[in-house]
């Protein structure tokens, strides 16, 4: 066999594998139902922590959910189950909401404790693909895991039903997100030594661009501001005074809505279809509060004007973000 028939197998098996691992997510994201919204509902409004316990791959999967619940606004913790047998359960308290993760729902060391938890706190949400199992029984809200098949050739070694499992930690979490209104300045106060945390710290004149702006002056036709906005890059150029006075702002949007009105003619004058006195952010403003409010109007560019209402420059969102180079975990 040569190496580029050997190279060849391997890819097979490889695709092969992700095609089984993508089968099993297909499934699980088919079967979501009511039990997903009411172990959603549970633990939004969990007073106290959200607890994940599970042993072996089920317990390292366990511990990134945690992880990814207590950055995004749901204070969470991993309790292993044997751990927890031999003293750790004190850590929990009434207001906790259990979240057990077992693939067959038959681990004896976590069902063990699973009575003493739910004894303990307030509800019990199970993940596992055996929806008829003990661990099911015990719990309050069953969540069905199962996928087709394992993408193991043996059917034994946890891969399907894991990605799955954590794939489903993860929309709960997104959700949760969303439910409570979890915004980039948290994240930021989450996170102060991530990429994002001290960018989102930083001023827009430290981050805003300078030169070459996009710009043209008030009077210009609008067939030379397609040529400024074409070669700027940017998605729109300012149009300025005399004085560099920032007077509006002509978008790749503003060209679009034109052309489709039957409007574009390229000898107008830029000032009569350009939007005046435009949405635009500050030297001093946090990338935080200019991050926000380009979320928040759909936009991706805006021009940063001086206290004298000069333009000072134009910041993007991907300024804001670091242009790829940040970076929200660790590997």
């Amino acid at each position: 066999m040569t190496v580029a028939d050997s190279q060849t197998d391997w890819l097979a098996k490889a695709r092969e594998v992700l095609d089984i691992e993508a089968q099993g997510l297909a499934a699980v994201r088919d079967r979501l139902g009511d039990s997903f919204v009411r172990a959603l509902e549970v633990m939004a409004g969990c007073s106290g922590r959200v607890v994940i316990t599970g042993l072996g791959k089920s317990g390292l999967v366990g511990r990134k959910i945690a992880a990814t619940l207590s950055s995004t606004g749901t204070p969470s913790f991993f309790l292993h189950p044997v751990e927890g047998a031999h003293g750790d359960l004190g850590m929990i308290r009434h207001e906790d909401v259990i979240v057990a993760i077992s693939n067959s729902g038959e681990t004896d060391e976590l069902n063990n404790i699973l009575p003493s938890l739910k004894s303990l706190a307030g509800h019990v949400i199970s993940l596992t693909g055996g929806i008829h199992s003990t661990m099911a029984r015990l719990s309050d809200v069953v969540i069905d895991t199962s996928v087709p098949c394992e993408a193991c050739p043996h059917g034994l070694a946890p891969t399907a039903s894991t990605t799955a499992t954590l794939a489903v930690g993860d929309a709960l979490a997104v959700c949760l997100i969303d439910w409570k209104s979890f915004a980039l300045d948290d994240f930021r106060r989450f996170h102060p030594g991530g990429a994002l945390g001290q960018r989102l710290t930083k001023r827009v004149e430290e981050l805003m661009r300078f030169s070459p702006l996009p710009v043209v002056p008030s009077g210009a036709s609008l067939g030379q501001a397609l040529d400024v906005l074409n070669a700027g890059g940017l998605g729109c150029v300012c149009v300025v005074d005399g004085g560099g006075h920032l007077l509006g702002l002509l978008t790749d949007g503003d060209v679009r809505r034109l052309v489709c009105a039957g409007r574009l003619a390229l000898d107008a004058v830029v000032d009569s279809v350009m939007t005046a006195s435009p949405l635009h952010a500050t030297p001093g403003q946090k990338a935080a509060e200019v991050l926000d409010i380009m979320e928040s109007r759909a936009i991706t560019v805006l021009p940063v004007v001086a206290p004298d209402q000069t333009l000072a420059g134009m910041v993007h969102m991907h300024d804001v973000l670091g242009q790829g180079r940040v970076k929200f975990s660790r590997s």
